[in-house]
């Protein structure tokens, strides 16, 4: 079974593509499945559900969305494998422009939008500078010149990206990216398998539950700005 992780900023428009990226796929739908991990609430179920395709949804709730990933996806896959999925593509919302739920040997596409503005992609880490395959949509909305500058932008944080423009909408130039997902690997276990970029991490007092604010009240891993 192929493995594709997908991650974006929220409302990038990755559902879109994911569902524009199966109906051009020449596999049946049953063959499809797509994991989302979201953090409080998601509506996608019924756009996967209403287009024919599998989907099982996650919410890390109070728990960091990178840790909640990194410690479901094992179980996520054998349920692909279980379901007898060709392709299992997984969902999630990069919600700090940091996430980067990013696997060694797994192809990573990261999904952001030319209306975020041309500077977005020099304020994303990780989730942009490790993707093989970056794709930007919304574009048929913006000039040409404002989708030059924002591929140039993309370009300056990750430079050996695949960009492509993907319309959500038509499904224009989401079949390419199908041709890229049917070349990769085959995945049967991501045991032992390494993360392309540690995880956020922070053990704070507020981490466990702390609502009050002042120095008395901040313990554990604190990070402080100089004024």
């Amino acid at each position: 079974m192929k493995l594709v992780t997908v991650a974006g900023p929220p409302s990038s428009g990755k559902t879109s593509v994911i569902i524009k990226l199966a109906q051009c796929l020449d596999i049946p739908k049953k063959s499809i499945g797509v994991v989302k991990f979201d953090c409080l609430t998601s509506f996608d179920n019924i756009s996967y559900e209403e287009a024919g395709i599998s989907i099982k949804t996650g919410f890390s709730g109070k728990i960091c969305p990178d840790h909640f990933f990194v410690s479901n996806i094992e179980n996520a896959l054998q349920w692909g494998i279980e379901s007898d999925f060709e392709i299992l593509i997984t969902e999630s919302a990069g919600l700090c422009n940091r996430c980067s739920p990013y696997i060694k040997g797994v192809l990573s596409i990261c999904v952001i939008d030319n209306l975020s503005g041309i500077n977005t992609p020099r304020k994303i880490g990780p989730m942009l500078k490790f993707a093989d395959i970056v794709v930007v949509t919304k574009g048929d909305i913006v000039s040409q010149a404002e989708r030059e500058v924002f591929a140039f932008n993309v370009k300056q944080v990750n430079t050996s990206a695949k960009i492509m423009f993907v319309n959500g909408i038509t499904g224009q130039g989401v079949f390419l990216l199908g041709k890229y997902i049917q070349q990769t690997k085959d995945i049967l276990s991501l045991k032992d398998s390494k993360l392309r970029f540690t995880m956020p991490s922070s053990v704070c007092s507020y981490c466990t539950g702390e609502t009050r604010i002042g120095e008395s009240y901040q313990m554990g891993m604190m990070k402080k700005m100089e004024f």
